[in-house]
C-alpha cells in the first residue's frame, strides 16, 4: 500500500518547463573552455611584434586594431561566462588604460592551469583560496620591488613619463613614431590641471597627409562649423580678442504650429514683422558693443546674424559643440551665456591668437595663448580612416598610462620581467606551505609566465630557449631581466627604459584573479527559456 502511495506522489517541478540547467564539473569545465576560445582570439595581439585584428561588424563597419578591450567589445561573445572577460578588460581600460590583452591572457591562464586539479575532483573554493593568498602575496612583492622616481625633480619626471608613453606604444601601429608621439602625448597631459581630466584633451582626426603632420595645438581647435554665405566676408585672424561664448539662437525663429495671430490691416502685421526683427538687431548690437570679437554659440547663427556680424569685423560660429565649448571656456575663461543683457568683462575670454587654419582638405578654428589653457587638441592626420582610429586609440592608451604615472610615480620594468619575478617569487613562497595550496601557488606562479612566452611566440623566437635563460638570471638575482624583441634574447629592461607603472600590474592581477574565481565558482547555469516557448502539454488558453 506503501509503494501504491509512492508512486502517486506529484512530481515537483521548481523550474519553468523548457529551462535549461547545466551544473556540477562539466559545468565549471565548459566554462574555462568558453573563456580559453575567447582568450585564443586576441592570443596573438600581445607584445611589439603582435598582430592586429581586422574587424566587420553588423553595419559593415572595418576596425582595424590590436587594443584588447577593443577587440573584445567589437566579438559577439554570446556565452555567459565568457562575457566576464570581456568585463575586466573594459575596466582594465577604464582603470589604467593599457594592459588589456594582458589581463585577458593572464586570466585565461589561471583557469587552464586550475583545469586539471578541477577535474581531479579538487573544491574550487580551495583552488579560489590558494589563487587569492597567491595574488596578495604578488601584490606584496611588487610593492617591495617598483622603483619610485622622484616628482621634485621636473627633468626627471618628464623622462619617465616618456618612457611609459613609448613602452606603451611598442605593440601599436604607431610603434616607429612613438617618440614623436610620446612628447606629444606627455606635453598634452602637462596642459591638464592637478585632476587631470581626460575631457580637457580633445583629439580631432583629419584624413590625409603622414602620421608626423600631427599636431599638438596647447589650447582649442575645432572643425569650421555650418555657416552661412556672409561668413567668408568676416576676418580669420585676430590678435589678444575678446571671446564671448553662448547658449542663445540667434536667427528668425518659424512660426508655431497651428498659432493663430488675427490681424485686420496690413500696418499690425508690419508691426509684428518689426518687432521681431528689433528683438534680434537688439541681441546683435549688444554682443558688439561689448566689445567681443569672436562669438560662438552652442545653437544656429543664421545668415541675418553672420552678415552683421561680417559688416563690423567680428567673427561668429554657430552650432559648436558642447565639448569644444566647455573646453574654449576652460582655455580662454570666461562663461557660456544664456543671455546677452549686461554682458561683464568677466564674462569673456581672452586669447592670443586666433586664426581659422587649413589643415588637409579641412578648415579649424584655432584658438592660442590662452591665459587660462587646462586644455589642448591633438589634430591627428594619416591615411586611411582606419589607421587614424587606431592611432586615436593608441594615443587614448598612451595617455591614461602617463596620466596613471603623474598620480602614481612608481614603474617596473616590462617585457615579461616583473612576471618572471614574482613568478620565481611565488614559486619559493609555494614551498613553505604545506597541502594543496603548494600545488595551486605553484601553478598560479606556471600561469605567470604565459607573458614572457606569448611575447616570444609572437616575436617568432623559441620561447623555450628564452624562458630557461630568464629563470637562470632571475635565479641568480638578476630582477629586472625580461624579453629584448631587438636582439632576439633577454636583456635589463629597466636599463633599456622598457618601463610600466606598477598600477598597470597591480591591477590585472587583481583583476584577472577576481575573473578566474567568479568563472571558478560557478557550478551551475539556469538558461530561461524564451517568453514565447509554450509547455508541450500545455492546456489551451495558458
Amino acid at each position: 500500500m506503501a509503494s501504491k502511495m509512492m508512486g502517486m506522489q506529484p512530481r515537483i517541478i521548481l523550474l519553468k518547463e523548457g529551462t535549461d540547467t547545466s551544473q556540477g564539473v562539466p559545468q565549471i569545465i565548459s566554462n574555462i573552455n568558453a573563456c580559453q576560445m575567447v582568450v585564443e582570439a586576441i592570443r596573438t595581439t600581445l607584445g611589439p611584434r603582435g598582430m592586429d585584428k581586422l574587424i566587420v561588424d553588423s553595419k559593415e563597419k572595418v576596425t582595424i586594431s590590436n587594443d584588447g578591450a577593443t577587440i573584445l567589445s567589437l566579438l559577439d561573445i554570446v556565452h555567459p561566462a565568457a562575457k566576464t572577460l570581456v568585463d575586466i578588460a573594459k575596466s582594465q581600460d577604464a582603470e589604467v588604460g593599457d594592459g588589456t590583452t594582458t589581463v585577458t591572457l593572464l586570466a585565461g591562464e589561471f583557469m587552464k592551469q586550475a583545469k586539471p586539479y578541477i577535474e581531479d575532483g579538487i573544491n574550487p573554493q580551495v583552488i579560489i583560496r590558494s589563487y587569492r593568498k597567491a595574488t596578495a602575496y604578488a601584490l606584496k612583492k611588487i610593492q617591495e620591488l617598483q622603483v619610485t622616481v622622484k616628482k621634485d625633480d621636473p627633468a626627471e619626471q618628464r623622462d619617465l613619463l616618456k618612457k611609459c608613453a613609448a613602452t606603451s606604444m611598442c605593440s601599436k601601429l604607431i610603434a616607429y613614431n612613438k617618440d614623436y608621439f610620446a612628447e606629444m602625448v606627455v606635453n598634452a597631459v602637462m596642459c591638464l590641471d592637478t585632476y587631470l581630466p581626460l575631457n580637457m584633451i580633445g583629439i580631432k582626426k583629419v584624413t590625409g597627409g603622414s602620421l608626423t603632420d600631427s599636431q599638438l595645438v596647447a589650447g582649442v581647435a575645432f572643425k569650421k562649423t555650418f555657416s552661412y554665405a556672409g561668413f567668408e566676408m568676416q576676418p580669420k585672424t585676430y590678435k589678444s580678442p575678446r571671446v564671448l561664448c553662448l547658449n542663445i539662437e540667434l536667427e528668425l525663429k518659424a512660426e508655431r504650429d497651428n498659432a493663430e495671430c488675427r490681424i485686420d490691416n496690413v500696418k499690425d502685421y508690419q508691426d509684428i514683422v518689426d518687432a521681431e526683427w528689433n528683438i534680434l538687431y537688439e541681441k546683435l548690437d549688444k554682443m558688439v558693443q561689448s566689445g567681443a570679437k569672436i562669438i560662438l554659440s552652442r545653437l544656429p547663427i543664421g545668415d541675418v546674424a553672420t552678415q552683421y556680424f561680417a559688416d563690423r569685423d567680428v567673427f561668429c560660429a554657430g552650432r559648436v559643440t558642447q565639448e569644444d565649448l566647455n573646453r574654449t571656456v576652460k582655455a580662454c575663461g570666461g562663461t557660456i551665456l544664456a543671455t546677452v543683457n549686461n554682458i561683464r568683462e568677466a564674462d569673456m575670454g581672452h586669447c592670443e591668437l586666433f586664426e581659422e587654419i587649413q589643415i588637409g582638405n579641412e578648415r579649424y578654428n584655432k584658438f592660442t595663448g590662452c591665459p587660462k589653457a587646462k586644455t589642448c587638441t591633438l589634430i591627428l592626420r594619416g591615411g586611411a580612416e582606419q589607421f587614424i582610429d587606431e592611432t586615436e586609440r593608441s594615443l587614448h592608451d598612451a595617455i591614461m598610462i602617463v596620466r596613471r604615472a603623474m598620480k602614481n610615480d612608481s614603474v617596473v620594468a616590462g617585457g615579461g620581467a616583473i612576471e618572471m619575478e614574482l613568478s620565481k617569487e611565488l614559486k619559493s613562497y609555494a614551498k613553505t606551505i604545506h597541502g594543496k595550496e603548494q600545488l595551486l601557488i605553484t601553478a598560479y606562479a606556471k600561469a605567470l609566465e604565459i607573458i614572457p612566452r606569448q611575447l616570444c611566440d609572437n616575436a617568432g623566437f623559441d620561447a623555450t630557449v628564452i624562458l630557461n635563460k630568464l629563470r637562470q638570471r632571475h635565479a641568480q638575482g638578476d630582477k629586472w631581466m625580461g624579453m629584448d624583441i631587438t636582439s632576439e634574447d633577454i636583456a635589463d629592461n629597466f636599463v633599456a627604459c622598457v618601463w610600466e607603472p606598477s598600477i598597470v600590474k597591480k591591477n590585472a592581477l587583481t583583476a584577472a584573479c577576481e575573473a578566474c574565481c567568479t568563472i571558478l565558482s560557478i557550478d551551475e547555469t539556469v538558461k530561461n527559456p524564451n517568453s514565447n516557448y509554450k509547455a508541450p502539454n500545455a492546456m489551451p488558453g495558458m
